[in-house]
């Protein structure tokens, strides 16, 4: 397992859910949630710096099918944009299939009313998403999901 901090992203068409790792890479928590448009990219990579990440993880969130949709694609064309502007740090793409539903299950359990959900279900779903990117590290010993090169 690689040590170092982690940033996970949940690309939303009107909010970006952001979360970290800590430095072993053991638990992911909630940072903030991004609006979408001008400055986004420049928000995330600024936590990325402020956090010292050794990458960010974008969550791709594929159908259940395991096909890519228009989600999908909307978050591969974001990834691509942060890409160079977080580098040299590097950007992965990891299945984020059922993140945002079990966010907004564990939030609902941990008694969070719908109202207050909206306020908070990005960040718990880039949780998931960075939390299962470390997980699956830890259980394979290889970096997850898809690199986003430069140019692409």
């Amino acid at each position: 397992m690689r040590p170092g901090v982690r940033i996970g992203v949940d690309v939303g068409s009107v909010r970006i859910g952001v979360a970290r790792t800590d430095p072993g890479a053991t638990l992911a928590v909630p940072v903030e949630t991004v609006p979408r448009g001008e400055g986004d990219l420049a928000r995330i990579a600024a936590l990325a710096a402020e956090h010292g990440a050794i990458e960010v993880v974008v969550g791709l969130p594929l159908g259940l099918s395991g096909r890519p949709g228009p989600a999908a694609e909307a978050a591969r064309a974001f990834a691509a944009g942060l890409a160079p502007v977080v580098a040299p740090v590097p950007v992965r793409l990891v299945d984020e299939r059922l993140s945002t539903v079990s966010a907004t299950r564990g939030l609902r359990e941990a008694g969070r009313s719908s109202r207050r959900q909206r306020t908070v279900v990005d960040q718990a779903a880039a949780v998931v998403i960075v939390q299962y990117a470390v997980d699956t590290e830890r259980a394979t010993g290889r970096a997850p999901g898809t690199l986003v090169e430069l140019g692409r």
